[in-house]
């Protein structure tokens, strides 16, 4: 008989990530509207301000992985937790630009810490024999608060036309996942005995390099199509009201291929999945950048959604198929970190490109990207892998 999967404690941690995450995605599509409308901000000075969640985000997801490998986790989940919900409260004192960019930048860190530690603390509590199938399923929690929060997001606005009601929901929500984890029962476990000298593999997982590359080429790419979408939805194509659904089919599409690539998981065929699903989402962002209709608009979110279904969970395991079991946290932060690099980068590069040549040219240098990174990954990254794979 197949070891239960769905336990209380692994529903409990997926509960409380889809809340995290739903109270982020409330008000991340909206932020790029949010700061044009109040502060008068323009596509590059968009781009600087949300980038800055990333660096943050980017320099705490290695320190993070150390921390969650060597500190109880329960206690540094609830730190980091409750520190993120701060500050979707803060977000409403911001009265200047200035302001909202350092409570912006400053959120990254412990949302990102957030993510390592409830990451880890679900690969913990799921039954050993089910953990490729379980990390899959994981990310539903992204991906169902992905679907549901922006489209909800606009609806409220719509109704109110109040940003601050949206960081209220926002806050509230976060304080519940908080609550929800503090009746989290975890197993005892050993604690990883610090080393004499403190060395760079503690904080990030260097023989995954090479995949660390290809998923920086991903989070490049999805980096300035999800920025800009908003913008250019409404400045090329006339759509007002269209992000709450481009964002729900895009979830849409991350769920299909999370229930379907479950079981080839469950099997081992990482790197197959992982190869079908970069191939799919290349043709998303591609028709997305080349046809500037409508009907493009909507179908596209669903195919890049399909392609990062499949690669996103068969990655997770690629990653902690190099590590050992004493570096869960680490494996899982390098994971985080490629991504947090490859959306700074876009957020800057993107808003610099689309500032001075457009959003064609923008998106356009997201495929090019993401291509080389293909390119990458079947010349050489795969290889990589399985030669250095422990299991």
């Amino acid at each position: 008989m197949k070891e239960k999967l769905w336990n209380s404690e692994y529903l409990k941690v997926w509960s409380s990530n889809f809340l995290m995450n739903f109270a982020f995605w409330l008000l991340t599509p909206l932020l790029p509207l949010y700061l044009t409308d109040t502060y008068g901000a323009n596509k590059e000075v968009i781009g600087l301000v949300l980038s800055g969640y990333a660096a943050a985000a980017l320099f705490i997801r290695p320190f993070s992985g150390y921390l969650v490998d060597s500190l109880p986790r329960k206690l540094l989940l609830l730190i980091c937790y409750g520190l993120t919900a701060i500050f979707f409260g803060l977000y409403m004192a911001a009265g200047s630009l200035a302001l909202f960019a350092i409570c912006r930048t400053l959120h990254g860190a412990p949302f990102g810490a957030t993510g390592v530690s409830l990451t880890t603390v679900a690969i913990d509590v799921l039954p050993s024999s089910r953990r490729a199938e379980g990390i899959g399923y994981f990310g539903l929690s992204n991906n169902i608060a992905t679907a549901i929060s922006p489209s909800i997001a606009l609806l409220i606005f719509s109704q109110c036309h109040s940003y601050n009601v949206l960081f209220v929901i926002a806050l509230v929500c976060a304080l519940i996942g908080l609550a929800v984890d503090a009746t989290l029962k975890l197993k005892p476990r050993e604690m990883v005995q610090d080393k004499k000298a403190i060395s760079l593999d503690r904080f990030l997982l260097l023989k995954a390099w090479a995949l660390f590359i290809v998923m920086f080429s991903c989070a490049f790419a999805y980096s300035i199509l999800s920025t800009y979408v908003a913008i250019y939805g409404r400045e090329r194509l006339g759509i007002t009201t269209g992000t709450g659904i481009f964002f729900a089919l895009f979830a849409i599409g991350l769920i299909v291929a999370r229930l379907l690539g479950g079981h080839s998981l469950a099997k081992g065929l990482m790197v197959r999945n992982a190869s079908l699903g970069m191939l799919i989402s290349i043709c998303g962002f591609a028709l997305f950048a080349g046809v500037h209709q409508e009907w493009a608009y909507y179908v596209a979110p669903f195919v890049i959604g399909l392609g990062n279904g499949h690669l996103w969970p068969a990655f997770q395991n690629m990653f902690l198929n190099l590590a050992p079991s004493s570096q869960r946290g680490t494996a899982n932060s390098t994971l985080l970190t490629s991504w947090d690099l490859g959306m700074g980068v876009g957020m800057l590069v993107g808003g610099s490109i689309a500032e001075h040549f457009g959003y064609y040219i923008a998106f356009w240098s997201g495929v090019a990207f993401w291509s080389l990174g293909i390119i990458f990954f079947f010349s050489f990254a795969k290889k990589h892998y399985l030669q250095h794979k422990l299991v």
